[in-house]
């Protein structure tokens, strides 16, 4: 009696150029994410078209709704100046604001726009500011 094996071809795929794992940036995850958010079950066709798993581009959008993974916004200064307040006119006489009226306007990063009065305790305003910032 014979004994016959069959030996099927092995073929070795190399990770080099073609691997399944990508270094994705922040903000190439962030724009995935939002494309996925645009309509109705568009998240198994956006991962799709990007060639991930669903439970990735699920992870991310968890990610995404809980502040963890965002564009990181670069700080930098602005500059400020201080003029003194324009010359009262005869006709239109402001009344002078006191000391308690005085308010500051801030510009956040997201867009939003802040307007606090300027006697405000500042550790009041810094913990304030991350809850108006976040999103």
């Amino acid at each position: 009696m014979s004994c016959a094996t069959v030996i099927s071809p092995i073929e070795v795929l190399s990770a080099d150029d073609l691997g399944r794992r990508r270094d994705w940036s922040d903000e190439e995850k962030v724009r995935i994410v939002e494309e996925s958010l645009q309509g109705f079950r568009q998240g198994s066709v956006t991962a799709r078209r990007y060639g991930l798993s669903r439970s990735l581009l699920t992870r991310w959008r968890r990610e995404y709704r809980s502040g963890l993974l965002s564009v990181s916004v670069s700080t930098s200064f602005v500059p400020l100046a201080i003029s003194p307040p324009p010359p009262a006119s005869s006709e239109m006489t402001a009344p002078l604001q006191s000391e308690d009226n005085k308010t500051i306007e801030i510009g956040l990063p997201n867009g939003r726009r802040l307007t606090i009065p300027a006697s405000l305790d500042p550790t009041m305003l810094a913990r304030l500011l991350p809850v108006l910032d976040a999103s």
